[in-house]
């Protein structure tokens, strides 16, 4: 009883601990991004300058553990994970002009955050599309270029996400996103719709019908969809 006892005292404790952590990447986060990030673009020089408070930030995601099964925390902390580790592979090779300018950004350079060794395609694909089938992570994953979806200067808290979720889709779609000739009757997408078609066409629907559940103006279903080249250009300020 006394030894059941005490492992019941000591993942209380680990459990705590982690809350505290969590709430405290969370809060720090807040502070980075409201201090380097404006309109979507990221103070890089500034950063690089003084980069003290992103590597401490990404230290503490490192002792940070959630289970998927805490959704919430789960996709908030690993959305904010992805966008700070976004920046801090931008640092360690800046000046650079686009993140394609160091090989293996996204697919083979590792990265320790959770305890884990990943790369920026392992948190997307694998730590949150293959978990939640949520198209809507791509509106809030900043890869650090042009052609992303804005990076917002708050965090993404577990409390809020659903809502900032739907904020950020519905801009997208609204905005830079889409560019639609209403003669012509096409529209142009970003080249994000054509790389995961598969999460925008689920359950039968086509990328259209995705789309006008964001859209305020609907777009009509004979408009024949086409994507745009993607803009790889930094997002700094």
């Amino acid at each position: 009883m006394r030894f059941k006892t005490l492992i019941i005292l000591s993942l209380l404790v680990i459990n705590q601990v982690t809350s505290q952590d969590l709430t405290s990447f969370f809060n720090k986060t807040d502070t980075f991004l409201s201090t380097y990030v404006s309109e979507g673009n990221v103070a890089y020089s500034n950063i690089k300058a003084n980069p003290k408070q992103l590597n401490d930030l990404l230290v503490l995601a490192n002792n940070i553990s959630v289970s998927k099964d805490d959704a919430k925390n789960y996709q908030a902390f690993w959305i904010n994970a992805y966008n700070l580790t976004v920046i801090k592979s931008i640092i360690d090779y800046y000046p650079i002009k686009s993140p394609l300018d160091k090989s293996g950004f996204f697919d083979s350079i590792k990265h320790t955050i959770g305890g884990k060794k990943v790369t920026l395609n392992d948190i997307e694909n694998n730590l949150l599309r293959a978990q939640f089938k949520d198209a809507r992570f791509h509106f809030v994953l900043v890869c650090g270029a042009i052609g992303c979806p804005p990076l917002i200067n708050k965090v993404y808290l577990p409390d809020t996400l659903e809502a900032q979720l739907e904020k950020q889709t519905r801009i997208a779609l609204n905005g830079s996103f889409l560019k639609i000739n209403t003669k012509k009757k096409k529209v142009e997408g970003s080249e994000i719709l054509k790389w995961y078609k598969e999460d925008f066409t689920r359950n039968g629907k086509s990328e259209i019908d995705f789309i006008n559940k964001y859209r305020t103006e609907k777009i009509p279903s004979n408009f024949k969809l086409s994507y745009f080249t993607y803009n790889w250009n930094l997002n700094k300020q």
